[in-house]
């Protein structure tokens, strides 16, 4: 079983209720959960957004995951009103909601917006430059006049964050996933192969 950890950025009230309900199941799985929201879409949509620890997450991986999930919203029936189940992927400008997602993802656009004002402002847009010491490394893209460019920001004040979508980051994001394929498949192949997959190669 993977070890729950904490995420830096958290949902309040019912969302809160639904996450701290749901979330380790979704550890039991060897998942992490990245966020719960709910919106008004096509009525009322639960949306429960998880990854493996590499990142990654399959169609079967949803599944896997709503099959855990549902039975406990049956009988905890945190909603009081008809809705939709969508589990998904975080997605290429995913949110950040741990210090190594940030730490990952070093060297691209983020946008975010503070919970407490930095001097007077709430949210920043700028390039991550690193995680130090508990706080975010921040790049402004809107650099200041004088002075030092790179900020640090608590994330024990942040309230959301997200990657912005560059080319780079896609590039980046489709690296990522084709190195946790290929990991994948190389722990998958020591499974037992038939005589006729030996002889024609396939998997």
């Amino acid at each position: 079983m993977q070890e729950r950890d904490t995420r830096i950025v958290r949902e309040n009230g019912l969302e809160a209720r639904i996450a701290d309900m749901l979330e380790p199941a979704i550890v039991d799985l060897g998942f992490r959960l990245v966020r719960v929201k709910l919106s008004g879409m096509d009525g009322m949509t639960l949306q429960i957004m998880a990854e493996r620890p590499d990142g990654t997450m399959t169609v079967d991986d949803c599944e896997a995951v709503s099959r855990a999930v549902t039975p406990i919203l049956d009988v905890e029936d945190p909603i009081n009103q008809e809705y939709n189940l969508e589990i998904s992927s975080p997605g290429v400008d995913r949110p950040l909601v741990r210090p190594e997602d940030f730490a990952r993802w070093r060297g691209h656009m983020v946008k975010l917006e503070l919970a407490v004002p930095r001097d007077g402002r709430k949210r920043f847009r700028g390039e991550i430059r690193g995680v130090k010491d508990g706080d975010l490394v921040l790049r402004l893209e809107d650099l200041p006049d004088d002075g030092d460019p790179d900020i640090h920001l608590a994330f024990a004040d942040m309230a959301e964050a997200r990657l912005v979508m560059t080319d780079a980051l896609v590039e980046a994001a489709l690296k990522a996933e084709k190195a946790a394929r290929r990991k994948a498949k190389k722990a998958n192949g020591a499974r037992a192969t038939t005589p006729a997959e030996d002889a024609s190669g396939e998997e």
